[in-house]
């Protein structure tokens, strides 16, 4: 896995932090409806159903709406994932993501052109909503790349990985 520093601008950083926020507010409501299920009622949503909620909301909520379906939905699928992880006895159970923690989002369906180099140092990522975002490019890109994970770490950096 390879990491790199995005330098969005602040209109760029806002949209990310929105993303982030819409992640996490999907990835919660994951974890609550699945919170839901007990033994003897009927199965919690899966991720086609969850997906279905999912449109729902973005029609009733604006600000929901305002943001990208592809990231939210990209929560969705890696809680469906997460809970493959749990059922399978690899990982821990999801739990609640908590705001300036747990900040990040996933970015799916890289097309060849959406990374471009600018010079030496500098390339540039397409990401939804929010353009081309500049990164240092510390390392080499490795060829056929399908997605990317974007995360707010502590310090108020977004590396990208």
């Amino acid at each position: 896995m390879c990491r790199y520093r995005l330098t969005p601008t602040p209109a760029q950083e806002a949209v990310l932090r929105d993303h982030c926020r819409h992640a996490r507010f999907v990835w919660n409501l994951a974890v609550e409806q699945q919170s839901w299920w007990r033994p003897g009622r009927r199965g919690a949503p899966g991720y086609l159903k969850q997906c279905r909620h999912l449109t729902e909301a973005r029609a009733e909520y604006g600000w929901l709406r305002a943001g990208s379906q592809t990231v939210q939905q990209q929560a969705l699928r890696d809680f469906d994932q997460a809970m493959r992880n749990f059922y399978g006895g690899t990982h821990c159970r999801p739990t609640w993501r908590k705001a300036g923690r747990d900040e990040g989002l996933r970015v799916v369906a890289v097309k060849p052109g959406h990374i471009r180099r600018l010079s030496r140092k500098t390339g540039e990522v397409w990401i939804p909503k929010a353009g081309w975002v500049r990164f240092r490019w510390s390392r080499t890109v490795p060829d056929g790349v399908k997605s990317y994970r974007v995360t707010l770490d502590c310090a108020g950096r977004w590396p990208s990985s």
